[in-house]
């Protein structure tokens, strides 16, 4: 194989260890059809790689989730590798995130590393190609608005609920510090600026976001409440969610957002720095309370 040739595929090395075994047990499962198209499309066949995709997903909606086998969610890993496969080298980096992630959310284990891997690869190829790196122009838009308002804080919190204690304010107060000077004595405090060291508060704007994870597919829920009659899921693009979310237009009863998503687990560039700390701190602050 050529250095080009290398360049232009998805390193699979599970896949490639595993796919025969993972035929044979498919196959005492009765899925013939799949194991035929499935080696087709290692053999280089698109149109078999989406159908050994589709075959596995109608697999995973044949019943309740638990009910389902698992080798059909690694058979569906499986698949959606074969189909990154053939978008990757073409330049379809869209279409390749978008197969790769649905195999991260609804796949099975087996596969998952070369899953992460491809998306690494696809992500960072993608970059590349449209000069969109880290030297890139920072965006000003915000994520959240700065204006607070204090009166209306104020206005919701218990009466007298501040005229108990004097509350004092320390700014990037340590764990250490909490513990010894406020934990232990059982006295309040306001702690600020511990975050400011966070990238995030740099870094994160909505055109960073997208640069960074646009094209990744999340499942999102819809609607005020599941209870609601509007309410649904949907399977979206990271950009969209963030459109949708800064419009102005969306009503309260059709708001989208993320719910029990990994989100920082597959899309790790998003992830937080030093976010066990603030864990360990606020968790011993309401110890103290």
């Amino acid at each position: 194989m050529s250095n080009t040739a290398a360049t232009d595929s998805l390193p699979t090395p599970t896949l490639d260890a595993e796919a025969s075994g993972l035929l044979q047990t498919i196959s005492s499962h009765g899925g013939y059809a799949y194991v035929s198209m499935a080696t087709a499309a290692a053999a280089g066949d698109l149109r078999a790689a989406e159908a050994a995709r589709e075959m596995a997903w109608e697999q995973l909606h044949s019943g309740p989730w638990h009910s389902v086998l698992p080798v059909w969610r690694d058979a569906y890993s499986m698949a959606c590798l074969h189909v990154a496969k053939f978008y990757y080298p073409n330049g379809e980096f869209k279409e390749a995130l978008r197969v790769l992630d649905m195999g991260l959310i609804m796949g099975g284990m087996l596969f998952r590393s070369d899953l992460d891997t491809s998306v690494k690869t696809v992500s960072e190829r993608a970059r590349k190609c449209d000069g969109n790196g880290e030297g890139a122009q920072k965006s000003r838009r915000k994520l959240v608005r700065e204006e607070f308002d204090k009166a209306e804080a104020l206005h919701v919190l218990p009466i007298k609920s501040l005229s108990c204690k004097i509350v004092v304010k320390r700014s990037a107060l340590s764990l250490e510090g909490f513990m010894r000077e406020h934990f232990l004595s059982g006295c309040p405090v306001i702690i600020s600026d511990c975050m400011a060291h966070w990238p995030a508060t740099t870094k994160w704007s909505m055109d960073y976001l997208k640069r960074v994870a646009g094209d990744r597919t999340v499942p999102v829920e819809v609607g005020k409440n599941y209870l609601c009659p509007e309410w649904k899921q949907e399977l979206i693009t990271f950009s969209q969610f963030l459109e949708r979310i800064q419009s102005s237009e969306s009503s309260s009863t059709l708001r989208t957002y993320l719910a029990q998503h990994p989100l920082f687990d597959q899309v790790s560039q998003v992830s937080f720095v030093h976010i066990q700390y603030i864990l360990d701190l606020m968790h011993n602050f309401l110890l103290c309370y």
